[in-house]
C-alpha cells in the first residue's frame, strides 16, 4: 500500500511537470496555431540564464524573475526573425523551423555553458512530509510545482474566454485576413502569443530544475511527455492539458514502479496512439470542421 501512495504521489508531482510544458504548448497552439518543438529548448536556455544569475550570488527569486522575461524576450525575437518568414505558407515548413531551431538551440547552450551537468536549487524543502509517523513522496516544493501550474491554467482561461486581448490573439491565429479587416494587429497578436508562451515554457523548465541536475539536453524526455500531455488532454484546452498531464505522470510513475523504468518511453508511445486512433482532438479538445 506504502508503496501504491508513493507511486501515485510521484505520479501527481511528475504529472504536474509535464502539464506545466503541456501548457505552454496549448498557448502557442492556441495564439499560433503552431506546435512549437523548439519550446523545450527555448526553456532550457532561459534556466541557464537564471543558474548564472543564481551561481553568481544573486538570490533564487531574482534568477526565476530574469528568467521569465528573458522568456518573454526569446520567444518575441523568435517569431520575429524565425518563423516570420515561414508564416503564411505550408504550415508543414513552421514546424520544420521549430525543429531546426530546437537543434541550433541545444547546439548554442552547449557552447555557452557546456555540456557537463550542473546542480540546480529549489526554493523549497525537497524532503517529503511525514503523515502518521512515514514520510510520504511528496515535497513541498511538489506542492508548489501543482500551485504554480494551476495558477497558470487559470490565468489561461481567463485570458482567452474573459478578455478581449485573448479574443484577439484567437482570431489572429484562425482567421488572419478577417482579422486585419476588423483592425486588429494580426503581427503584435502573433508576437505576444509566442512571447507568452515563452514565458510559460521558461516557467516549465524552472519547475522542471528544481532540486535537480540540468544539461543541454534536460529537457528532452519532458517535450515528448509534455507532448503526449497535451495531445491527450486537447491542444485546445488548459484545463484538458493539465488533466492530460497528470493522468500521463500517474501512468508512467505506475508503468515505472510495476513494469520498469525501461518501459516508460514504450507506454508514452503507447498512450499517444491510442489517443489518437481512438479521439485525435483530445479529451478535452473540439472537433472542427476541416478546411477544403
Amino acid at each position: 500500500m506504502q508503496r501504491f501512495v508513493d507511486l501515485t504521489l510521484n505520479g501527481i508531482s511528475q504529472g504536474a511537470i509535464y502539464a506545466a510544458f503541456a501548457l505552454a504548448l496549448v498557448l502557442i497552439w492556441r495564439s499560433t496555431r503552431i506546435v512549437n518543438f523548439a519550446q523545450g529548448a527555448m526553456a532550457m536556455l532561459t534556466t541557464y540564464v537564471a543558474l548564472v544569475l543564481i551561481e553568481s550570488g544573486q538570490p533564487y527569486w531574482v534568477g526565476f524573475a530574469v528568467a521569465l522575461v528573458a522568456g518573454f524576450a526569446l520567444g518575441a525575437l523568435v517569431e520575429r526573425l524565425v518563423i516570420r518568414p515561414v508564416e503564411g505558407g505550408p504550415e508543414l515548413n513552421a514546424v520544420i523551423v521549430t525543429l531546426g531551431l530546437f537543434v541550433a538551440l541545444q547546439a548554442l547552450a552547449a557552447i555557452l555553458f557546456g555540456s557537463s551537468y550542473e546542480s540546480f536549487p529549489a526554493p523549497f524543502a525537497l524532503t517529503g512530509f511525514t503523515i502518521g509517523g512515514a514520510t510520504v513522496a511528496f515535497t513541498p516544493f511538489n506542492a508548489f510545482v501543482i500551485l504554480a501550474v494551476l495558477a497558470v491554467m487559470l490565468a489561461l482561461v481567463a485570458l482567452f474566454r474573459l478578455t478581449d486581448l485573448g479574443l484577439r490573439m484567437r482570431a489572429s491565429a484562425l482567421q488572419q485576413e478577417v482579422s486585419r479587416l476588423l483592425g486588429i494587429r494580426v503581427g503584435r497578436m502573433l508576437t505576444l502569443g509566442w512571447a507568452l508562451a515563452a514565458v510559460v515554457g521558461s516557467l516549465a523548465g524552472l519547475l522542471i530544475a528544481g532540486g535537480s541536475l540540468i544539461h543541454p539536453a534536460y529537457m528532452e524526455p519532458v517535450i515528448v511527455f509534455g507532448f503526449v500531455a497535451a495531445v491527450l488532454g486537447g491542444l485546445d484546452s488548459p484545463g484538458g492539458a493539465v488533466t492530460g498531464g497528470l493522468l500521463v505522470g500517474l501512468a508512467l510513475s505506475y508503468v515505472s514502479g510495476y513494469l520498469g523504468s525501461e518501459l516508460v518511453a514504450l507506454a508514452a508511445l503507447a498512450i499517444l496512439v491510442l489517443v489518437l486512433l481512438a479521439r485525435p482532438q483530445g479529451l478535452f479538445g473540439r472537433t472542427t470542421e476541416r478546411k477544403v
